[in-house]
């Protein structure tokens, strides 16, 4: 039956698994020719992941859009993996999807703490430090106990606007670097999130104060 497998079918299976071509071979000689029974037989003997090594380029992937409250607030994201047969997949499809509407609804603005300007960090930082003197509560503790003090207010800062060590918004025990673990887990693949952007109408402008019709009175020479 191997001998009915043709060279084209094969290369077709390759493409969409990442998968060697002796097993996508075997697959589909397995599978009677059949693509779909090969891909689940490539999948389920972990082979359609192409070689999983450490450090390995997330080359594949998806930029995937949300759009909310009426059109008011946008997002792009772009998520990769390791190959096109992964990204092509529902559960990649949706993780992704999750991973926009979570920006859209809780704002951050890194993906990782790595991103963080040093001078934002110091910022807060000094904010943090400041508040933590002028508390009655603290006027005797020890600068170490300050210390402390002022990095758990740095992690809630970074809980509020890193991505990853946001808490889920469709879980909330869980955070986002969780959920991509989760997800390089389910897949086999490297998962990372390389960047997003989000869009808030009229963000950044100066609103119109002056009254229109005052403003039309004026031009007329009212």
């Amino acid at each position: 039956m191997s001998n009915a497998i043709s060279a084209t079918a094969i290369k077709a299976l390759r493409e969409k698994t990442g998968a060697g071509m002796m097993e996508c071979k075997a697959a589909l000689t397995e599978a009677a020719g059949s693509e779909e029974k090969a891909i689940d037989i490539l999948r389920k003997r972990g082979q359609a992941t192409a070689a999983k090594k450490s450090g390995r380029i997330t080359a594949e992937g998806l930029v995937d859009a949300y759009i909310h409250a009426g059109g008011k607030i946008g997002v792009l994201v772009e998520v990769n993996c390791e190959s096109d047969f992964v990204a092509r997949t529902d559960d990649f499809r949706g993780f992704v999807h999750d991973l926009a509407m979570h920006i859209a609804a809780s704002e951050p603005r890194y993906v990782i703490k790595e991103e963080v300007p040093a001078e934002v960090l110091d910022k807060e930082r000094e904010i943090a430090s400041d508040q933590a003197r002028q508390d009655p509560k603290n006027a005797n503790k020890p600068q170490q106990v300050l210390d402390k003090i002022v990095e758990g207010r740095l992690n809630k800062f970074y809980q509020e606007v890193v991505l990853m060590e946001q808490p889920f918004v469709k879980d909330q025990n869980m955070t986002v670097g969780q959920l991509v673990t989760a997800m390089t887990g389910k897949t086999g693949e490297n998962v990372k999130v390389r960047r997003f952007v989000r869009f808030k109408m009229g963000e950044g402008l100066e609103k119109r104060s002056a009254d229109l019709s005052a403003e039309v009175q004026e031009l007329l020479g009212n």
